[in-house]
């Protein structure tokens, strides 16, 4: 999840019957979506010794503070372990993982009903995930063509707020509300539903 330090596991299995050992490079990039590098965030060697048909997991964590102010908007990292066979004439195996970070930022909750000409009172909590204050907060609520920008109070590490967000429905029709979190720090949380709004 966003704005948590990540816990990684390598899992490397012996099929054979005799010892090996592995030397292992890992590195951990931000990327954007096209997989382009942005930033280096993780480099590390290590060596382990199998045994015959034997198996051991490598441990690897990043924390938030090397990760966080290189992650752009799409929120992704690619780690890779490059794996070799020592005394194989250069046996190796390449592994790589892209990890999308969640967020659980937003959370709209809705009246159990919601009818035509009738005024409307939804719930939209926002959250600061990171280990730190963020600032300049501002929520854009978008329903019904209309956007509403909301400057929000700063937020203490891992913080949860929130507001109540008033309308009124002009027709009976499904309407799509869109709520857009950014700050200081990261951009772009976004959250939304579809409101079924019944007849009068």
């Amino acid at each position: 999840v966003f704005g948590k330090d990540l816990k990684l596991i390598l899992v490397l299995n012996n099929l054979s019957s005799d010892r090996k050992r592995v030397k292992v490079d890992m590195s951990a990039s931000t990327i954007l979506y096209t997989r382009r590098a942005v930033a280096e965030i993780l480099q590390a060697a290590t060596s382990v010794e199998l045994g015959p048909k034997q198996g051991k997991h490598i441990r690897v964590m990043i924390p938030y503070t090397h990760y966080g102010k290189y992650l752009t908007t799409d929120k992704r990292i690619q780690v890779t372990a490059l794996c070799e066979v020592m005394h194989t004439h250069g046996l190796k195996l390449l592994v790589e993982k892209t990890i999308i970070l969640e967020d659980t930022n937003i959370i709209i909750k809705l009246p159990r009903r919601v009818v035509v000409n009738k005024a409307v009172s939804l719930e939209i909590s926002y959250a600061n995930p990171l280990p730190e204050p963020v600032s300049r907060c501002v929520l854009l609520v978008t329903l019904m063509n209309q956007q509403v920008k909301i400057n929000l109070a700063r937020l203490a590490p891992r913080e949860r707020s929130k507001i109540y967000f008033e309308f009124t429905p002009r027709r009976a029709a499904p309407l799509q509300l869109q709520v857009d979190f950014s700050c200081d720090k990261f951009s772009h949380v976004k959250g939304f539903v579809t409101i079924a709004v019944a007849p009068a």
